[in-house]
Protein backbone atom coordinates (compact mmCIF):
# COMPACT_ATOMS: atom_id res chain seq x y z
CA UNK A 1 0.00 0.00 0.00
CA UNK A 2 2.85 2.37 0.85
CA UNK A 3 4.47 1.92 -2.58
CA UNK A 4 1.14 2.50 -4.29
CA UNK A 5 0.70 5.71 -2.31
CA UNK A 6 4.10 7.06 -3.43
CA UNK A 7 3.44 6.14 -7.05
CA UNK A 8 0.11 7.94 -6.80
CA UNK A 9 1.78 11.10 -5.45
CA UNK A 10 4.46 11.05 -8.13
CA UNK A 11 1.77 10.62 -10.78
CA UNK A 12 -0.09 13.68 -9.47
CA UNK A 13 3.16 15.69 -9.51
CA UNK A 14 3.89 14.88 -13.14
CA UNK A 15 0.30 15.40 -14.21
CA UNK A 16 0.38 18.84 -12.56
CA UNK A 17 3.62 19.72 -14.36
CA UNK A 18 2.14 18.56 -17.64
CA UNK A 19 -0.93 20.71 -17.15
CA UNK A 20 1.28 23.80 -16.70
CA UNK A 21 3.24 23.11 -19.89
CA UNK A 22 2.30 25.07 -22.98
CA UNK A 23 1.09 23.03 -25.94
CA UNK A 24 1.79 24.30 -29.44
CA UNK A 25 0.65 22.85 -32.76
CA UNK A 26 3.57 23.23 -35.13
CA UNK A 27 3.73 22.75 -38.89
CA UNK A 28 6.92 21.70 -40.67
CA UNK A 29 7.26 25.03 -42.50
CA UNK A 30 6.83 26.97 -39.25
CA UNK A 31 9.40 24.75 -37.56
CA UNK A 32 11.93 25.44 -40.33
CA UNK A 33 11.24 29.18 -40.12
CA UNK A 34 11.83 29.21 -36.35
CA UNK A 35 15.05 27.24 -36.81
CA UNK A 36 16.36 29.76 -39.37
CA UNK A 37 15.71 32.56 -36.88
CA UNK A 38 16.74 30.96 -33.59
CA UNK A 39 19.14 28.06 -34.20
CA UNK A 40 22.52 28.86 -32.65
CA UNK A 41 24.31 26.64 -35.16
CA UNK A 42 22.73 28.46 -38.12
CA UNK A 43 23.56 31.79 -36.49
CA UNK A 44 27.25 30.84 -36.24
CA UNK A 45 27.37 29.98 -39.94
CA UNK A 46 25.53 33.21 -40.80
CA UNK A 47 28.21 35.23 -39.02
CA UNK A 48 30.93 33.23 -40.78
CA UNK A 49 29.33 34.06 -44.13
CA UNK A 50 29.26 37.76 -43.22
CA UNK A 51 32.90 37.55 -42.11
CA UNK A 52 34.06 36.10 -45.44
CA UNK A 53 31.98 38.69 -47.34
CA UNK A 54 33.93 41.38 -45.52
CA UNK A 55 37.13 39.53 -46.46
CA UNK A 56 36.38 40.20 -50.14
CA UNK A 57 36.30 43.95 -49.47
CA UNK A 58 39.60 43.73 -47.57
CA UNK A 59 41.24 41.88 -50.48
CA UNK A 60 39.98 44.48 -52.97
CA UNK A 61 41.55 47.26 -50.89
CA UNK A 62 44.97 45.95 -52.00
CA UNK A 63 44.28 47.66 -55.34
CA UNK A 64 44.05 51.08 -53.68
CA UNK A 65 47.09 53.38 -53.34
CA UNK A 66 49.29 52.92 -50.30
CA UNK A 67 50.04 56.18 -48.40
CA UNK A 68 52.54 56.34 -45.54
CA UNK A 69 53.52 59.35 -43.44
CA UNK A 70 56.11 59.65 -40.69
CA UNK A 71 56.91 62.57 -38.37
CA UNK A 72 59.96 62.51 -36.10
CA UNK A 73 61.06 65.09 -33.54
CA UNK A 74 64.36 64.54 -31.73
CA UNK A 75 67.09 66.09 -29.62
CA UNK A 76 70.57 66.08 -31.19
CA UNK A 77 73.61 66.04 -28.88
CA UNK A 78 76.91 67.77 -29.59
CA UNK A 79 79.40 65.99 -31.79
CA UNK A 80 83.04 65.03 -31.35
CA UNK A 81 85.57 64.74 -34.20
CA UNK A 82 88.91 62.89 -33.84
CA UNK A 83 91.72 61.59 -35.98
CA UNK A 84 91.60 58.00 -37.12
CA UNK A 85 93.71 56.97 -34.18
CA UNK A 86 91.22 58.74 -31.87
CA UNK A 87 93.63 61.57 -31.03
CA UNK A 88 93.19 65.33 -31.36
CA UNK A 89 89.57 65.34 -30.34
CA UNK A 90 87.62 68.44 -31.27
CA UNK A 91 84.26 69.38 -29.78
CA UNK A 92 81.62 70.17 -32.40
CA UNK A 93 78.58 72.20 -31.56
CA UNK A 94 75.37 70.83 -33.11
CA UNK A 95 71.88 72.23 -33.60
CA UNK A 96 69.90 70.44 -30.90
CA UNK A 97 66.41 70.35 -32.43
CA UNK A 98 65.85 67.84 -35.24
CA UNK A 99 62.75 67.17 -37.29
CA UNK A 100 61.80 64.78 -40.07
CA UNK A 101 58.57 64.50 -42.02
CA UNK A 102 58.28 61.89 -44.79
CA UNK A 103 55.25 61.30 -47.00
CA UNK A 104 55.29 58.28 -49.30
CA UNK A 105 52.66 57.14 -51.80
CA UNK A 106 52.70 54.08 -54.04
CA UNK A 107 50.28 52.48 -56.47
CA UNK A 108 50.52 48.89 -57.65
CA UNK A 109 50.61 48.68 -61.42
CA UNK A 110 51.35 44.99 -61.79
CA UNK A 111 51.57 42.37 -59.04
CA UNK A 112 51.99 39.27 -61.15
CA UNK A 113 48.36 38.37 -60.51
CA UNK A 114 48.70 38.04 -56.72
CA UNK A 115 46.12 40.75 -55.89
CA UNK A 116 43.48 39.45 -58.29
CA UNK A 117 44.31 35.92 -57.14
CA UNK A 118 43.74 36.84 -53.49
CA UNK A 119 40.47 38.56 -54.38
CA UNK A 120 39.36 35.40 -56.16
CA UNK A 121 40.47 33.36 -53.15
CA UNK A 122 38.34 35.54 -50.86
CA UNK A 123 35.34 35.08 -53.16
CA UNK A 124 35.80 31.32 -53.15
CA UNK A 125 36.10 31.31 -49.36
CA UNK A 126 32.89 33.32 -49.17
CA UNK A 127 31.22 30.84 -51.50
CA UNK A 128 32.47 28.00 -49.32
CA UNK A 129 31.02 29.70 -46.24
CA UNK A 130 27.66 30.01 -48.01
CA UNK A 131 27.74 26.32 -48.90
CA UNK A 132 28.65 25.41 -45.33
CA UNK A 133 25.67 27.49 -44.21
CA UNK A 134 23.39 25.63 -46.66
CA UNK A 135 24.79 22.26 -45.58
CA UNK A 136 24.38 23.06 -41.90
CA UNK A 137 20.85 24.35 -42.57
CA UNK A 138 19.98 21.08 -44.29
CA UNK A 139 21.47 19.09 -41.39
CA UNK A 140 19.52 21.10 -38.82
CA UNK A 141 16.29 20.70 -40.79
CA UNK A 142 16.77 16.96 -41.14
CA UNK A 143 17.51 16.71 -37.41
CA UNK A 144 14.29 18.60 -36.70
CA UNK A 145 12.35 16.41 -39.12
CA UNK A 146 13.66 13.39 -37.20
CA UNK A 147 12.41 14.86 -33.92
CA UNK A 148 9.12 15.88 -35.53
CA UNK A 149 8.40 12.46 -37.06
CA UNK A 150 9.47 10.68 -33.88
CA UNK A 151 6.91 12.77 -31.98
CA UNK A 152 4.30 11.79 -34.60
CA UNK A 153 5.22 8.15 -34.14
CA UNK A 154 5.03 8.43 -30.35
CA UNK A 155 1.61 10.10 -30.65
CA UNK A 156 0.45 7.17 -32.78
CA UNK A 157 1.91 4.70 -30.29
CA UNK A 158 0.13 6.57 -27.49
CA UNK A 159 -3.18 6.19 -29.33
CA UNK A 160 -2.52 2.48 -29.91
CA UNK A 161 -1.66 1.84 -26.26
CA UNK A 162 -4.66 3.83 -25.01
CA UNK A 163 -6.92 1.87 -27.34
CA UNK A 164 -5.46 -1.45 -26.17
CA UNK A 165 -5.72 -0.39 -22.52
CA UNK A 166 -9.39 0.43 -23.01
CA UNK A 167 -9.94 -2.86 -24.82
CA UNK A 168 -8.12 -4.80 -22.08
CA UNK A 169 -10.14 -3.08 -19.35
CA UNK A 170 -13.37 -4.10 -21.07
CA UNK A 171 -12.07 -7.65 -21.43
CA UNK A 172 -11.15 -7.81 -17.71
CA UNK A 173 -14.65 -6.58 -16.93
CA UNK A 174 -16.13 -9.38 -19.07
CA UNK A 175 -13.83 -11.92 -17.39
CA UNK A 176 -14.95 -10.84 -13.95
CA UNK A 177 -18.54 -11.25 -15.00
CA UNK A 178 -17.72 -14.70 -16.34
CA UNK A 179 -15.85 -15.54 -13.11
CA UNK A 180 -18.88 -14.63 -11.04
CA UNK A 181 -20.86 -17.08 -13.14
CA UNK A 182 -18.22 -19.75 -12.70
CA UNK A 183 -17.14 -19.83 -16.37
CA UNK A 184 -13.71 -18.18 -15.96
CA UNK A 185 -10.72 -18.72 -13.70
CA UNK A 186 -9.29 -16.20 -11.23
CA UNK A 187 -5.84 -16.80 -12.70
CA UNK A 188 -7.10 -15.65 -16.11
CA UNK A 189 -8.22 -12.34 -14.63
CA UNK A 190 -4.86 -11.96 -12.86
CA UNK A 191 -2.88 -12.57 -16.04
CA UNK A 192 -4.90 -9.99 -17.96
CA UNK A 193 -4.60 -7.47 -15.14
CA UNK A 194 -0.84 -7.98 -15.40
CA UNK A 195 -1.14 -7.39 -19.14
CA UNK A 196 -3.04 -4.19 -18.37
CA UNK A 197 -0.29 -2.93 -16.05
CA UNK A 198 2.36 -3.64 -18.70
CA UNK A 199 0.38 -1.62 -21.23
CA UNK A 200 0.11 1.31 -18.80
CA UNK A 201 3.86 1.16 -18.13
CA UNK A 202 4.57 1.15 -21.88
CA UNK A 203 2.27 4.17 -22.27
CA UNK A 204 4.20 6.02 -19.54
CA UNK A 205 7.46 5.27 -21.36
CA UNK A 206 6.00 6.66 -24.60
CA UNK A 207 4.92 9.88 -22.85
CA UNK A 208 8.38 10.33 -21.29
CA UNK A 209 10.12 9.84 -24.63
CA UNK A 210 7.83 12.41 -26.19
CA UNK A 211 8.62 14.88 -23.41
CA UNK A 212 12.37 14.49 -24.04
CA UNK A 213 11.98 14.95 -27.81
CA UNK A 214 9.80 18.04 -27.33
CA UNK A 215 12.50 19.54 -25.13
CA UNK A 216 15.20 18.91 -27.77
CA UNK A 217 13.02 20.31 -30.53
CA UNK A 218 11.91 23.37 -28.55
CA UNK A 219 15.46 24.31 -27.53
CA UNK A 220 16.70 24.05 -31.12
CA UNK A 221 14.04 26.33 -32.58
CA UNK A 222 13.93 28.78 -29.67
CA UNK A 223 10.60 27.91 -28.03
CA UNK A 224 10.17 28.22 -24.24
CA UNK A 225 11.41 25.33 -22.13
CA UNK A 226 8.69 22.81 -21.37
CA UNK A 227 6.67 23.50 -24.52
CA UNK A 228 4.72 20.41 -25.59
CA UNK A 229 4.86 20.29 -29.39
CA UNK A 230 2.05 18.67 -31.34
CA UNK A 231 2.71 18.01 -35.03
CA UNK A 232 0.24 19.42 -37.52
CA UNK A 233 -1.39 16.12 -38.55
CA UNK A 234 -3.59 17.86 -41.12
CA UNK A 235 -0.49 19.10 -42.96
CA UNK A 236 1.18 15.69 -42.75
CA UNK A 237 -1.83 14.04 -44.38
CA UNK A 238 -1.67 16.52 -47.26
CA UNK A 239 2.05 16.09 -47.99
CA UNK A 240 2.44 15.07 -51.63
CA UNK A 241 5.33 12.64 -51.90
CA UNK A 242 6.88 12.71 -55.36
CA UNK A 243 6.99 9.15 -56.71
CA UNK A 244 9.88 9.71 -59.10
CA UNK A 245 12.52 7.32 -60.36
CA UNK A 246 15.96 6.82 -58.84
CA UNK A 247 17.49 8.43 -61.93
CA UNK A 248 15.44 11.57 -61.35
CA UNK A 249 16.61 11.75 -57.75
CA UNK A 250 20.24 11.35 -58.82
CA UNK A 251 19.91 14.04 -61.48
CA UNK A 252 19.13 16.52 -58.73
CA UNK A 253 22.28 15.70 -56.75
CA UNK A 254 24.19 18.62 -58.33
CA UNK A 255 22.29 20.86 -55.90
CA UNK A 256 23.68 18.91 -52.97
CA UNK A 257 25.94 21.12 -50.78
CA UNK A 258 28.44 18.26 -50.47
CA UNK A 259 29.17 18.23 -54.21
CA UNK A 260 29.10 22.02 -54.53
CA UNK A 261 31.57 22.33 -51.66
CA UNK A 262 33.83 19.76 -53.34
CA UNK A 263 33.71 21.74 -56.61
CA UNK A 264 34.50 24.93 -54.71
CA UNK A 265 37.48 23.27 -53.00
CA UNK A 266 38.87 22.31 -56.41
CA UNK A 267 38.64 25.94 -57.54
CA UNK A 268 40.42 27.02 -54.35
CA UNK A 269 43.27 24.62 -55.03
CA UNK A 270 43.57 25.78 -58.63
CA UNK A 271 43.63 29.38 -57.43
CA UNK A 272 46.43 28.45 -55.03
CA UNK A 273 48.45 27.23 -58.00
CA UNK A 274 47.94 30.60 -59.74
CA UNK A 275 49.10 32.45 -56.62
CA UNK A 276 52.30 30.40 -56.53
CA UNK A 277 52.93 31.17 -60.19
CA UNK A 278 52.44 34.88 -59.40
CA UNK A 279 55.50 34.71 -57.14
CA UNK A 280 57.65 34.14 -60.25
CA UNK A 281 56.54 37.39 -61.83
CA UNK A 282 57.89 40.91 -61.15
CA UNK A 283 55.98 43.51 -59.15
CA UNK A 284 55.75 47.03 -60.57
CA UNK A 285 54.73 50.07 -58.49
CA UNK A 286 54.43 53.80 -59.11
CA UNK A 287 56.00 55.68 -56.18
CA UNK A 288 56.22 59.29 -54.99
CA UNK A 289 58.03 60.55 -51.88
CA UNK A 290 58.44 63.92 -50.20
CA UNK A 291 61.12 64.31 -47.49
CA UNK A 292 61.30 67.34 -45.20
CA UNK A 293 64.33 67.18 -42.85
CA UNK A 294 66.30 69.50 -40.59
CA UNK A 295 68.99 70.26 -39.65
CA UNK A 296 71.44 69.25 -42.38
CA UNK A 297 73.97 67.06 -40.60
CA UNK A 298 75.94 65.81 -43.61
CA UNK A 299 77.75 69.15 -43.84
CA UNK A 300 80.69 70.06 -41.60
CA UNK A 301 79.94 72.17 -39.76
CA UNK A 302 76.23 71.18 -39.82
CA UNK A 303 73.70 73.58 -41.21
CA UNK A 304 70.82 74.53 -38.96
CA UNK A 305 68.37 74.62 -41.89
CA UNK A 306 65.46 72.59 -43.20
CA UNK A 307 65.95 70.67 -46.42
CA UNK A 308 63.02 69.47 -48.52
CA UNK A 309 63.15 67.26 -51.57
CA UNK A 310 60.81 64.95 -53.46
CA UNK A 311 60.99 62.31 -56.12
CA UNK A 312 58.64 60.13 -58.16
CA UNK A 313 59.28 57.09 -60.27
CA UNK A 314 58.66 53.45 -61.01
CA UNK A 315 59.90 50.61 -58.83
CA UNK A 316 60.34 47.08 -60.09
CA UNK A 317 60.96 44.22 -57.66
CA UNK A 318 61.58 40.55 -58.27
CA UNK A 319 62.24 37.70 -55.85
CA UNK A 320 65.09 35.77 -57.42
CA UNK A 321 64.69 32.93 -54.92
CA UNK A 322 61.24 32.26 -56.42
CA UNK A 323 63.02 30.71 -59.41
CA UNK A 324 64.06 27.70 -57.36
CA UNK A 325 61.67 27.79 -54.36
CA UNK A 326 58.31 27.87 -56.16
CA UNK A 327 58.95 24.77 -58.26
CA UNK A 328 58.47 22.44 -55.30
CA UNK A 329 55.58 24.49 -53.92
CA UNK A 330 53.83 24.37 -57.29
CA UNK A 331 54.26 20.60 -57.51
CA UNK A 332 52.80 20.23 -54.01
CA UNK A 333 49.85 22.44 -54.96
CA UNK A 334 49.16 20.38 -58.08
CA UNK A 335 49.17 17.16 -56.05
CA UNK A 336 46.77 18.80 -53.61
CA UNK A 337 44.48 19.74 -56.52
CA UNK A 338 44.52 16.14 -57.79
CA UNK A 339 43.69 14.91 -54.29
CA UNK A 340 40.77 17.33 -54.06
CA UNK A 341 39.45 16.21 -57.44
CA UNK A 342 39.63 12.59 -56.28
CA UNK A 343 37.79 13.54 -53.08
CA UNK A 344 35.09 15.10 -55.20
CA UNK A 345 34.65 11.86 -57.17
CA UNK A 346 34.52 9.95 -53.88
CA UNK A 347 31.87 12.34 -52.51
CA UNK A 348 29.76 11.84 -55.65
CA UNK A 349 30.09 8.07 -55.36
CA UNK A 350 29.04 8.12 -51.70
CA UNK A 351 26.13 10.43 -52.52
CA UNK A 352 24.95 8.09 -55.31
CA UNK A 353 25.08 5.16 -52.90
CA UNK A 354 23.19 7.11 -50.23
CA UNK A 355 20.48 8.13 -52.73
CA UNK A 356 20.20 4.54 -53.93
CA UNK A 357 19.83 3.24 -50.36
CA UNK A 358 17.24 5.90 -49.48
CA UNK A 359 15.30 5.23 -52.69
CA UNK A 360 15.22 1.49 -51.98
CA UNK A 361 14.21 2.29 -48.41
CA UNK A 362 11.32 4.45 -49.65
CA UNK A 363 10.00 1.73 -51.93
CA UNK A 364 10.38 -0.84 -49.17
CA UNK A 365 8.48 1.46 -46.78
CA UNK A 366 5.55 1.57 -49.21
CA UNK A 367 5.58 -2.24 -49.51
CA UNK A 368 5.78 -2.66 -45.75
CA UNK A 369 2.86 -0.29 -45.23
CA UNK A 370 0.63 -2.19 -47.65
CA UNK A 371 1.58 -5.51 -46.04
CA UNK A 372 1.16 -4.19 -42.51
CA UNK A 373 -2.29 -2.74 -43.22
CA UNK A 374 -3.42 -6.24 -44.18
CA UNK A 375 -1.68 -7.69 -41.11
CA UNK A 376 -3.53 -5.27 -38.81
CA UNK A 377 -6.83 -6.24 -40.39
CA UNK A 378 -6.11 -9.94 -39.88
CA UNK A 379 -4.87 -9.35 -36.31
CA UNK A 380 -8.15 -7.58 -35.42
CA UNK A 381 -10.19 -10.39 -36.93
CA UNK A 382 -8.14 -12.99 -35.10
CA UNK A 383 -8.50 -11.18 -31.76
CA UNK A 384 -12.30 -10.92 -32.13
CA UNK A 385 -12.56 -14.61 -32.99
CA UNK A 386 -10.34 -15.73 -30.09
CA UNK A 387 -12.14 -13.38 -27.68
CA UNK A 388 -15.52 -14.83 -28.70
CA UNK A 389 -14.20 -18.40 -28.35
CA UNK A 390 -12.65 -17.64 -24.96
CA UNK A 391 -15.81 -16.08 -23.54
CA UNK A 392 -17.64 -19.20 -24.68
CA UNK A 393 -15.05 -21.47 -23.10
CA UNK A 394 -13.63 -22.73 -26.38
CA UNK A 395 -10.05 -21.34 -26.06
CA UNK A 396 -7.43 -20.84 -23.37
CA UNK A 397 -6.18 -17.62 -21.77
CA UNK A 398 -2.83 -18.11 -23.51
CA UNK A 399 -4.64 -17.89 -26.84
CA UNK A 400 -6.17 -14.60 -25.74
CA UNK A 401 -2.79 -13.21 -24.67
CA UNK A 402 -1.20 -14.24 -27.95
CA UNK A 403 -4.00 -12.61 -29.93
CA UNK A 404 -3.73 -9.40 -27.87
CA UNK A 405 0.03 -9.20 -28.26
CA UNK A 406 -0.18 -9.89 -31.99
CA UNK A 407 -2.77 -7.14 -32.41
CA UNK A 408 -0.64 -4.67 -30.42
CA UNK A 409 2.54 -5.52 -32.33
CA UNK A 410 0.91 -5.11 -35.75
CA UNK A 411 -0.67 -1.79 -34.81
CA UNK A 412 2.62 -0.41 -33.49
CA UNK A 413 4.47 -1.60 -36.58
CA UNK A 414 1.86 0.06 -38.78
CA UNK A 415 2.55 3.44 -37.17
CA UNK A 416 6.28 2.94 -37.71
CA UNK A 417 5.77 2.09 -41.38
CA UNK A 418 3.61 5.18 -41.93
CA UNK A 419 6.27 7.44 -40.44
CA UNK A 420 9.13 5.66 -42.24
CA UNK A 421 7.72 6.68 -45.64
CA UNK A 422 7.99 10.34 -44.69
CA UNK A 423 11.43 9.81 -43.17
CA UNK A 424 12.85 8.20 -46.32
CA UNK A 425 11.28 10.92 -48.48
CA UNK A 426 12.82 13.73 -46.43
CA UNK A 427 16.14 11.87 -46.40
CA UNK A 428 16.17 11.93 -50.22
CA UNK A 429 15.39 15.66 -50.20
CA UNK A 430 18.17 16.28 -47.69
CA UNK A 431 20.69 14.32 -49.79
CA UNK A 432 19.78 16.48 -52.80
CA UNK A 433 19.96 19.69 -50.80
CA UNK A 434 16.29 20.56 -51.32
CA UNK A 435 14.95 20.04 -47.80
Amino acid sequence: MKNRYWFFCIGLLFSGAASDAQTRILSIDEMFHLADENSKSIRVHTLHTEETAQGIKVARDKRLPSIHSELTLNYIGDGCMTDRDFSNGIHADMPHFGNTFVLKASQVVYSGGSISGNIEKSKLMHRNAQLEYDSNRQDIRFLLIGYYLDICQLNNEKTVYEKNIEQTQLLVKDMRAAYSQGTALKSDITRYELQLQNLKLALTSVLNKKNILCQHLASTIGLPEGTIIQPDTAQLKNIQIARQSETAWKEGKLNAPALQMADNQIQLKQNEERLIKAERRPHINLTATNDFTGPILVEVPPLNNNFNYWFAGVSVSYNLDALFKTKKKLKQARISTLKTQEQRRLAEEELDNAIHAAYIGLNEAYTRLQTQQKSVQLAHENFNIVKHRYLNGLSLITDMLDASNTQLDTELQLTNDQINILYQYYLLKKLNGTL
